[in-house]
């Protein structure tokens, strides 16, 4: 069973899926896909170029920016043009979906898309807790 969250009407992350999990986001209206997992994380996940190429397959636009730990600025600013450039609400997912968020907020923050306040809301609507990783 996929969990899907929904943090605002154009980002929603998720936990790690599956290559046939990519179905559903398609179903779903999603336009782009962001893996935030580094490839070989763990055995059993898919390699980005899987799940890449499957996306691809249907009709998806893909795109790959790795997170270890906490994101970098650079990987903040480059989710926030990805997530700014994909002509549609926007799929990620990394092992928990906690960096895909994190990496998220802080590109809409540094931004200036949305305040502090609101990015807390909305990942705690999602069930995440951004207060810890947001600066004032």
């Amino acid at each position: 069973m996929t969990d899907f969250r929904k943090v605002t009407d154009s980002f929603t992350t998720s936990p790690q899926i599956e290559v046939a999990d990519l179905a559903e986001v398609a179903r779903d209206g999603f336009k782009l896909v962001i893996n935030n997992r580094p490839d070989g994380e763990a055995p059993d996940q898919p390699a980005s170029a899987e799940m890449e190429a499957a996306a691809r397959a249907l009709g998806l636009d893909y795109r790959y920016i790795p997170v270890r730990g906490g994101p970098t600025p650079e990987q903040a600013d480059e989710m926030a043009a990805a997530v700014a450039d994909a002509g549609g609400p926007v799929f990620a997912f990394c092992r928990s979906g906690t960096r895909s968020i994190v990496t998220w907020a802080i590109g809409q923050k540094l931004g200036g898309e949305m305040d502090r306040d609101t990015l807390i809301e909305a990942g705690g609507k999602a069930g995440y807790d951004l207060s810890a990783v947001l600066p004032n």
